[in-house]
Protein backbone atom coordinates (compact mmCIF):
# COMPACT_ATOMS: atom_id res chain seq x y z
CA UNK A 1 0.00 0.00 0.00
CA UNK A 2 2.81 2.45 1.06
CA UNK A 3 4.17 2.49 -2.84
CA UNK A 4 1.29 3.53 -3.75
CA UNK A 5 0.53 6.37 -1.28
CA UNK A 6 4.39 8.08 -2.08
CA UNK A 7 2.72 11.13 -3.56
CA UNK A 8 -0.10 11.59 -0.81
CA UNK A 9 3.06 12.55 1.44
CA UNK A 10 4.21 14.35 -0.89
CA UNK A 11 0.97 17.09 -1.60
CA UNK A 12 0.66 16.87 2.19
CA UNK A 13 3.98 17.87 2.68
CA UNK A 14 3.01 20.88 -0.10
CA UNK A 15 0.31 22.68 2.23
CA UNK A 16 -2.88 20.03 0.76
CA UNK A 17 -5.81 19.08 2.57
CA UNK A 18 -6.25 15.19 2.96
CA UNK A 19 -9.02 15.38 0.21
CA UNK A 20 -7.47 17.19 -2.66
CA UNK A 21 -4.24 15.33 -1.82
CA UNK A 22 -6.11 11.67 -2.09
CA UNK A 23 -7.31 12.72 -5.60
CA UNK A 24 -3.93 13.99 -7.00
CA UNK A 25 -2.15 10.70 -5.16
CA UNK A 26 -4.97 8.82 -6.87
CA UNK A 27 -4.62 10.73 -10.73
CA UNK A 28 -0.44 10.03 -10.15
CA UNK A 29 -1.24 6.79 -9.88
CA UNK A 30 -3.62 6.09 -12.92
CA UNK A 31 -1.22 7.59 -14.82
CA UNK A 32 1.95 5.49 -13.82
CA UNK A 33 -0.57 2.67 -14.14
CA UNK A 34 -1.75 3.45 -17.46
CA UNK A 35 2.47 4.73 -18.50
CA UNK A 36 3.21 1.14 -16.98
CA UNK A 37 0.31 -0.71 -18.97
CA UNK A 38 1.10 0.50 -22.14
CA UNK A 39 4.60 -0.81 -21.71
CA UNK A 40 3.51 -3.96 -20.65
CA UNK A 41 1.59 -4.46 -23.79
CA UNK A 42 4.02 -3.12 -26.24
CA UNK A 43 6.95 -5.17 -24.51
CA UNK A 44 4.41 -8.30 -24.82
CA UNK A 45 2.75 -7.39 -28.27
CA UNK A 46 6.63 -7.17 -29.95
CA UNK A 47 7.47 -10.55 -27.70
CA UNK A 48 4.38 -12.69 -29.02
CA UNK A 49 5.02 -11.18 -32.62
CA UNK A 50 8.64 -12.35 -32.88
CA UNK A 51 7.64 -15.63 -31.02
CA UNK A 52 5.16 -16.47 -33.82
CA UNK A 53 7.58 -15.54 -36.53
CA UNK A 54 10.09 -17.81 -34.96
CA UNK A 55 7.24 -20.60 -34.82
CA UNK A 56 6.13 -20.18 -38.62
CA UNK A 57 10.09 -19.84 -39.77
CA UNK A 58 9.89 -23.44 -37.97
CA UNK A 59 7.02 -24.72 -39.22
CA UNK A 60 5.59 -25.97 -42.81
CA UNK A 61 2.20 -24.59 -42.21
CA UNK A 62 0.86 -21.28 -42.68
CA UNK A 63 -1.80 -20.85 -40.11
CA UNK A 64 0.87 -19.13 -37.66
CA UNK A 65 1.09 -16.80 -40.86
CA UNK A 66 -2.65 -16.05 -40.55
CA UNK A 67 -2.85 -15.67 -36.71
CA UNK A 68 -0.50 -12.65 -37.35
CA UNK A 69 -1.89 -11.36 -40.34
CA UNK A 70 -5.33 -11.25 -38.25
CA UNK A 71 -4.01 -9.69 -35.08
CA UNK A 72 -4.38 -12.44 -32.69
CA UNK A 73 -0.70 -11.64 -31.18
CA UNK A 74 -1.71 -7.77 -30.50
CA UNK A 75 -5.18 -9.08 -29.05
CA UNK A 76 -3.60 -11.52 -27.03
CA UNK A 77 -0.60 -9.51 -25.86
CA UNK A 78 -3.84 -7.55 -24.10
CA UNK A 79 -3.98 -9.47 -21.91
CA UNK A 80 -1.31 -9.48 -19.68
CA UNK A 81 -1.63 -5.34 -19.22
CA UNK A 82 -5.69 -5.79 -18.38
CA UNK A 83 -4.52 -8.61 -15.75
CA UNK A 84 -1.77 -6.31 -14.46
CA UNK A 85 -4.30 -3.37 -13.93
CA UNK A 86 -7.11 -6.19 -12.68
CA UNK A 87 -4.76 -6.85 -9.41
CA UNK A 88 -3.75 -3.35 -9.45
CA UNK A 89 -6.75 -1.18 -9.51
CA UNK A 90 -8.60 -2.43 -6.41
CA UNK A 91 -5.39 -1.85 -4.62
CA UNK A 92 -5.01 1.93 -5.97
CA UNK A 93 -9.06 2.38 -5.17
CA UNK A 94 -8.80 1.15 -1.32
CA UNK A 95 -10.11 4.24 -0.23
CA UNK A 96 -12.74 4.86 -3.23
CA UNK A 97 -15.55 2.36 -2.91
CA UNK A 98 -18.28 3.32 -5.28
CA UNK A 99 -15.38 3.59 -8.19
CA UNK A 100 -13.70 0.26 -7.45
CA UNK A 101 -17.24 -0.83 -8.14
CA UNK A 102 -17.57 0.73 -11.56
CA UNK A 103 -13.70 -0.18 -12.35
CA UNK A 104 -14.88 -4.30 -11.71
CA UNK A 105 -17.80 -3.58 -14.02
CA UNK A 106 -15.71 -1.93 -16.76
CA UNK A 107 -13.01 -4.86 -16.72
CA UNK A 108 -15.78 -7.57 -16.83
CA UNK A 109 -16.97 -6.17 -19.77
CA UNK A 110 -13.37 -5.49 -21.44
CA UNK A 111 -12.03 -9.16 -20.63
CA UNK A 112 -15.48 -9.94 -22.35
CA UNK A 113 -14.85 -8.03 -25.73
CA UNK A 114 -11.18 -9.04 -25.42
CA UNK A 115 -12.14 -12.72 -25.38
CA UNK A 116 -14.52 -11.87 -28.55
CA UNK A 117 -11.79 -9.92 -30.83
CA UNK A 118 -9.07 -13.03 -29.70
CA UNK A 119 -11.75 -15.87 -30.68
CA UNK A 120 -12.87 -13.65 -33.71
CA UNK A 121 -9.00 -13.48 -34.76
CA UNK A 122 -8.67 -17.17 -34.36
CA UNK A 123 -11.14 -18.30 -36.67
CA UNK A 124 -10.54 -15.25 -39.31
CA UNK A 125 -7.19 -17.29 -39.31
CA UNK A 126 -8.79 -20.62 -39.32
CA UNK A 127 -10.92 -18.90 -42.53
CA UNK A 128 -8.20 -18.11 -44.47
CA UNK A 129 -6.25 -20.91 -43.85
CA UNK A 130 -8.40 -23.65 -45.17
CA UNK A 131 -9.16 -21.47 -47.83
CA UNK A 132 -5.96 -22.50 -48.79
CA UNK A 133 -7.24 -26.14 -48.92
CA UNK A 134 -8.54 -27.70 -51.95
CA UNK A 135 -10.93 -29.82 -50.24
CA UNK A 136 -12.80 -26.62 -48.48
CA UNK A 137 -12.36 -23.98 -51.05
CA UNK A 138 -15.66 -24.15 -52.11
CA UNK A 139 -17.15 -24.58 -48.62
CA UNK A 140 -18.87 -21.74 -47.18
CA UNK A 141 -16.86 -20.98 -44.51
CA UNK A 142 -17.25 -17.34 -43.75
CA UNK A 143 -20.77 -18.83 -43.10
CA UNK A 144 -19.69 -20.70 -40.50
CA UNK A 145 -17.74 -18.23 -38.97
CA UNK A 146 -20.20 -15.63 -38.51
CA UNK A 147 -22.88 -18.17 -37.57
CA UNK A 148 -20.63 -19.19 -34.19
CA UNK A 149 -19.34 -16.02 -34.19
CA UNK A 150 -23.04 -14.77 -33.94
CA UNK A 151 -23.65 -17.22 -30.92
CA UNK A 152 -20.67 -15.95 -29.15
CA UNK A 153 -21.70 -12.02 -29.84
CA UNK A 154 -25.25 -12.82 -28.45
CA UNK A 155 -23.56 -14.44 -25.50
CA UNK A 156 -21.72 -11.68 -25.12
CA UNK A 157 -24.39 -9.05 -25.32
CA UNK A 158 -26.21 -10.88 -22.46
CA UNK A 159 -23.63 -10.66 -20.33
CA UNK A 160 -22.79 -6.82 -20.43
CA UNK A 161 -26.19 -6.92 -19.47
CA UNK A 162 -26.03 -8.86 -16.66
CA UNK A 163 -22.94 -6.90 -15.60
CA UNK A 164 -24.21 -3.31 -15.95
CA UNK A 165 -27.57 -3.91 -14.46
CA UNK A 166 -26.52 -6.35 -11.73
CA UNK A 167 -30.35 -8.39 -13.64
CA UNK A 168 -30.36 -11.97 -12.57
CA UNK A 169 -30.42 -14.32 -15.68
CA UNK A 170 -33.97 -15.15 -14.65
CA UNK A 171 -34.97 -11.23 -15.60
CA UNK A 172 -33.71 -10.77 -18.30
CA UNK A 173 -35.46 -14.04 -20.01
CA UNK A 174 -38.17 -12.74 -18.91
CA UNK A 175 -37.80 -9.48 -20.69
CA UNK A 176 -36.27 -10.95 -23.74
CA UNK A 177 -39.59 -13.13 -24.15
CA UNK A 178 -41.65 -9.83 -23.99
CA UNK A 179 -39.77 -7.73 -26.26
CA UNK A 180 -39.36 -10.90 -28.70
CA UNK A 181 -41.72 -9.90 -31.11
CA UNK A 182 -39.78 -6.28 -30.90
CA UNK A 183 -36.62 -8.26 -31.11
CA UNK A 184 -37.39 -10.17 -34.44
CA UNK A 185 -39.01 -7.40 -36.26
CA UNK A 186 -35.30 -5.54 -35.66
CA UNK A 187 -33.37 -8.21 -36.75
CA UNK A 188 -35.59 -10.11 -39.43
CA UNK A 189 -33.15 -9.70 -41.98
CA UNK A 190 -30.21 -11.21 -39.64
CA UNK A 191 -32.59 -13.96 -38.59
CA UNK A 192 -33.88 -14.79 -42.15
CA UNK A 193 -29.47 -14.83 -43.41
CA UNK A 194 -28.95 -17.16 -40.47
CA UNK A 195 -32.01 -19.67 -41.09
CA UNK A 196 -30.84 -19.95 -44.96
CA UNK A 197 -27.16 -19.40 -44.40
CA UNK A 198 -27.86 -22.75 -42.10
CA UNK A 199 -29.99 -24.50 -44.76
CA UNK A 200 -27.67 -23.96 -47.89
CA UNK A 201 -24.76 -25.33 -45.97
CA UNK A 202 -26.78 -28.32 -44.68
CA UNK A 203 -28.49 -29.49 -48.14
CA UNK A 204 -25.69 -28.19 -50.32
CA UNK A 205 -27.60 -25.83 -52.42
CA UNK A 206 -24.52 -23.74 -53.14
CA UNK A 207 -20.83 -23.39 -52.80
CA UNK A 208 -18.22 -21.02 -53.97
CA UNK A 209 -16.82 -21.83 -57.31
CA UNK A 210 -20.78 -22.51 -58.39
CA UNK A 211 -21.85 -21.72 -61.81
CA UNK A 212 -25.29 -20.40 -60.84
CA UNK A 213 -28.19 -18.42 -62.93
CA UNK A 214 -30.86 -16.44 -61.12
CA UNK A 215 -32.98 -13.85 -63.17
CA UNK A 216 -34.60 -11.97 -60.84
CA UNK A 217 -31.21 -10.51 -59.47
CA UNK A 218 -29.82 -10.74 -62.89
CA UNK A 219 -27.08 -12.90 -61.60
CA UNK A 220 -25.16 -15.83 -64.22
CA UNK A 221 -21.62 -16.18 -62.78
CA UNK A 222 -19.49 -17.46 -60.17
CA UNK A 223 -19.80 -17.67 -56.76
CA UNK A 224 -17.22 -16.13 -54.62
CA UNK A 225 -18.75 -15.61 -51.49
CA UNK A 226 -21.05 -16.73 -49.05
CA UNK A 227 -21.63 -15.21 -45.94
CA UNK A 228 -24.48 -14.90 -43.15
CA UNK A 229 -26.37 -12.35 -45.17
CA UNK A 230 -25.52 -12.08 -48.63
CA UNK A 231 -24.01 -14.28 -51.71
CA UNK A 232 -21.88 -11.98 -54.16
CA UNK A 233 -22.07 -14.04 -57.74
CA UNK A 234 -18.93 -12.66 -60.31
CA UNK A 235 -20.94 -12.49 -63.24
CA UNK A 236 -19.30 -13.28 -67.10
CA UNK A 237 -19.31 -9.97 -67.35
CA UNK A 238 -17.60 -8.69 -64.97
CA UNK A 239 -19.72 -7.19 -62.57
CA UNK A 240 -20.60 -8.30 -59.48
CA UNK A 241 -23.90 -9.36 -57.97
CA UNK A 242 -25.41 -9.67 -54.59
CA UNK A 243 -28.16 -12.15 -53.79
CA UNK A 244 -29.60 -12.09 -50.10
CA UNK A 245 -28.81 -15.68 -48.71
CA UNK A 246 -32.07 -16.28 -47.90
CA UNK A 247 -33.50 -15.50 -51.71
CA UNK A 248 -31.84 -18.79 -52.25
CA UNK A 249 -34.17 -21.03 -50.41
CA UNK A 250 -37.34 -18.61 -50.93
CA UNK A 251 -36.77 -18.38 -54.96
CA UNK A 252 -36.09 -20.69 -58.02
CA UNK A 253 -32.32 -20.36 -59.58
CA UNK A 254 -30.45 -22.38 -61.41
CA UNK A 255 -26.79 -24.05 -60.18
CA UNK A 256 -25.02 -25.29 -62.79
CA UNK A 257 -22.68 -27.50 -60.69
CA UNK A 258 -24.39 -31.11 -62.12
CA UNK A 259 -23.59 -30.18 -65.56
CA UNK A 260 -20.31 -29.89 -64.74
CA UNK A 261 -19.84 -32.57 -62.60
CA UNK A 262 -21.19 -35.13 -64.76
CA UNK A 263 -19.48 -36.60 -67.97
CA UNK A 264 -21.50 -34.63 -70.91
CA UNK A 265 -22.69 -30.76 -71.55
CA UNK A 266 -26.11 -30.81 -73.34
CA UNK A 267 -26.37 -29.22 -76.61
CA UNK A 268 -30.49 -28.61 -77.27
CA UNK A 269 -31.00 -26.63 -80.47
CA UNK A 270 -33.10 -27.11 -83.24
CA UNK A 271 -33.04 -26.26 -87.18
CA UNK A 272 -36.27 -24.50 -88.95
CA UNK A 273 -37.19 -26.89 -92.18
CA UNK A 274 -39.05 -25.20 -94.78
CA UNK A 275 -42.03 -27.55 -95.17
CA UNK A 276 -42.57 -27.61 -98.78
CA UNK A 277 -39.09 -28.66 -99.53
CA UNK A 278 -40.06 -32.21 -97.97
CA UNK A 279 -40.37 -34.74 -100.43
CA UNK A 280 -40.12 -38.78 -101.65
CA UNK A 281 -37.18 -39.87 -102.28
CA UNK A 282 -37.44 -41.40 -106.29
CA UNK A 283 -35.84 -44.99 -106.82
CA UNK A 284 -33.41 -43.83 -109.17
CA UNK A 285 -31.80 -40.98 -106.65
CA UNK A 286 -31.18 -44.06 -104.39
CA UNK A 287 -27.52 -44.76 -105.91
CA UNK A 288 -26.53 -40.73 -105.21
CA UNK A 289 -27.64 -41.26 -101.93
CA UNK A 290 -25.66 -44.31 -101.30
CA UNK A 291 -22.63 -42.63 -101.71
CA UNK A 292 -22.69 -40.76 -98.81
CA UNK A 293 -21.22 -43.14 -96.00
CA UNK A 294 -22.69 -41.97 -93.25
CA UNK A 295 -26.01 -43.70 -95.28
CA UNK A 296 -24.88 -46.05 -97.04
CA UNK A 297 -25.61 -49.04 -94.96
CA UNK A 298 -28.83 -48.00 -93.68
CA UNK A 299 -30.17 -47.32 -97.21
CA UNK A 300 -29.78 -50.16 -98.41
CA UNK A 301 -31.21 -52.09 -94.71
CA UNK A 302 -34.11 -49.91 -94.85
CA UNK A 303 -34.73 -50.01 -98.35
CA UNK A 304 -34.86 -53.59 -98.25
CA UNK A 305 -37.29 -53.49 -95.43
CA UNK A 306 -39.54 -50.89 -97.49
CA UNK A 307 -39.47 -53.24 -100.63
CA UNK A 308 -40.61 -56.38 -98.86
CA UNK A 309 -43.35 -54.50 -97.33
CA UNK A 310 -44.98 -53.24 -100.44
CA UNK A 311 -44.34 -56.20 -102.48
CA UNK A 312 -46.11 -58.17 -99.46
CA UNK A 313 -49.06 -55.74 -99.38
CA UNK A 314 -49.10 -55.60 -103.45
CA UNK A 315 -48.54 -51.78 -103.00
CA UNK A 316 -49.42 -50.14 -106.60
CA UNK A 317 -45.64 -48.00 -107.20
CA UNK A 318 -46.81 -46.31 -110.28
CA UNK A 319 -47.54 -43.50 -108.08
CA UNK A 320 -44.97 -42.80 -105.32
CA UNK A 321 -47.23 -41.87 -102.66
CA UNK A 322 -48.48 -45.66 -102.24
CA UNK A 323 -46.93 -47.70 -99.71
CA UNK A 324 -43.79 -47.33 -97.66
CA UNK A 325 -41.12 -44.52 -98.87
CA UNK A 326 -37.96 -42.54 -98.19
CA UNK A 327 -38.36 -39.35 -97.75
CA UNK A 328 -35.20 -36.40 -98.32
CA UNK A 329 -36.00 -35.41 -94.59
CA UNK A 330 -35.92 -38.97 -92.89
CA UNK A 331 -32.46 -39.38 -94.79
CA UNK A 332 -31.14 -36.28 -93.45
CA UNK A 333 -32.23 -36.95 -90.53
CA UNK A 334 -30.31 -40.56 -90.02
CA UNK A 335 -27.45 -38.58 -91.48
CA UNK A 336 -27.43 -36.00 -88.59
CA UNK A 337 -27.58 -38.72 -86.19
CA UNK A 338 -24.59 -40.56 -87.73
CA UNK A 339 -22.75 -37.71 -88.35
CA UNK A 340 -23.24 -36.60 -84.68
CA UNK A 341 -22.19 -40.63 -83.44
CA UNK A 342 -18.86 -39.77 -85.63
CA UNK A 343 -18.09 -36.59 -84.13
CA UNK A 344 -14.87 -37.01 -81.58
CA UNK A 345 -16.44 -34.21 -79.33
CA UNK A 346 -19.55 -35.90 -78.24
CA UNK A 347 -20.28 -38.18 -75.40
CA UNK A 348 -21.62 -41.35 -76.92
CA UNK A 349 -22.51 -42.64 -73.55
CA UNK A 350 -25.19 -39.87 -73.07
CA UNK A 351 -28.30 -39.84 -74.31
CA UNK A 352 -28.47 -38.86 -78.28
CA UNK A 353 -31.10 -38.46 -80.99
CA UNK A 354 -32.32 -36.52 -84.02
CA UNK A 355 -36.44 -35.78 -83.24
CA UNK A 356 -39.22 -33.84 -84.97
CA UNK A 357 -40.72 -31.15 -82.81
CA UNK A 358 -44.65 -29.97 -83.12
CA UNK A 359 -44.53 -28.47 -86.78
CA UNK A 360 -45.34 -24.43 -86.91
CA UNK A 361 -45.40 -21.56 -89.27
CA UNK A 362 -42.15 -21.07 -88.89
CA UNK A 363 -41.12 -24.42 -90.78
CA UNK A 364 -40.99 -28.30 -89.35
CA UNK A 365 -38.27 -27.91 -86.22
CA UNK A 366 -35.85 -30.58 -86.00
CA UNK A 367 -34.24 -30.88 -82.90
CA UNK A 368 -30.26 -32.32 -81.90
CA UNK A 369 -30.26 -33.22 -78.54
CA UNK A 370 -26.59 -34.55 -77.69
CA UNK A 371 -24.08 -33.70 -74.86
CA UNK A 372 -20.23 -32.72 -75.41
CA UNK A 373 -17.52 -34.40 -74.02
CA UNK A 374 -15.82 -30.99 -73.16
CA UNK A 375 -18.18 -28.69 -70.54
CA UNK A 376 -15.78 -25.78 -70.60
CA UNK A 377 -17.63 -23.12 -72.04
CA UNK A 378 -15.75 -22.07 -74.82
CA UNK A 379 -15.08 -25.49 -76.50
CA UNK A 380 -18.70 -26.23 -76.17
CA UNK A 381 -19.58 -23.43 -78.28
CA UNK A 382 -16.45 -24.41 -80.34
CA UNK A 383 -17.81 -28.07 -80.58
CA UNK A 384 -21.91 -27.22 -81.15
CA UNK A 385 -20.88 -24.66 -83.81
CA UNK A 386 -18.96 -27.11 -85.89
CA UNK A 387 -21.61 -29.59 -86.02
CA UNK A 388 -24.57 -27.00 -87.27
CA UNK A 389 -21.83 -25.74 -89.44
CA UNK A 390 -21.76 -29.01 -91.33
CA UNK A 391 -25.66 -29.31 -90.73
CA UNK A 392 -26.73 -26.52 -92.41
CA UNK A 393 -23.91 -27.05 -95.47
CA UNK A 394 -25.46 -30.30 -95.59
CA UNK A 395 -28.80 -29.78 -96.13
CA UNK A 396 -28.62 -28.86 -100.08
CA UNK A 397 -27.71 -32.27 -101.05
CA UNK A 398 -31.03 -33.40 -99.71
CA UNK A 399 -32.68 -31.07 -101.42
CA UNK A 400 -33.75 -29.60 -98.12
CA UNK A 401 -34.34 -25.78 -97.51
CA UNK A 402 -33.48 -23.50 -93.98
CA UNK A 403 -37.21 -21.66 -92.94
CA UNK A 404 -36.16 -17.92 -93.21
CA UNK A 405 -38.57 -15.95 -91.93
CA UNK A 406 -36.97 -12.46 -93.05
CA UNK A 407 -36.07 -14.05 -96.73
CA UNK A 408 -39.71 -15.20 -96.62
CA UNK A 409 -41.20 -11.66 -95.88
CA UNK A 410 -38.99 -10.08 -98.65
CA UNK A 411 -40.28 -12.50 -101.05
CA UNK A 412 -43.84 -11.45 -100.33
CA UNK A 413 -42.90 -8.07 -100.26
CA UNK A 414 -41.03 -7.96 -103.93
CA UNK A 415 -44.47 -10.37 -105.47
Amino acid sequence: MKIFNWAYGIFKSLDFNNDVASYLNLGVNIIILVVVSYVLDYIFKKAFIIFLAIIAARTKSSFDDFLVANKTAKYLAHLFPLLFIYKTVPVILNNFTYWEYVFEKGVKIYIIILSLWITRSIFNSLRDYLKQKPRFSDKPIDSYIQVIMLFLWLFGIISFVLILFDVSKTTLLTTFGSISAIIILIFRDTILGFVASISVSVNDMVRIGDWITMEKFGADGDVVEINLATVKVRNFDNTTTTIPTYSLISDSFKNWRGMLDSDGRRIKRHILIKANSVRFIQTDELEKFKKIQHLTSYIEHRQADIDKYNANNNIDKSIIVNGRNLTNLGLFRKYINQYILSHPGINKEMQLMVRHLQPTEKGIPIEIYCFSKDKTWLNYEHIMADIFDHIMASMPYFDLEVSELGSASLKTLAE
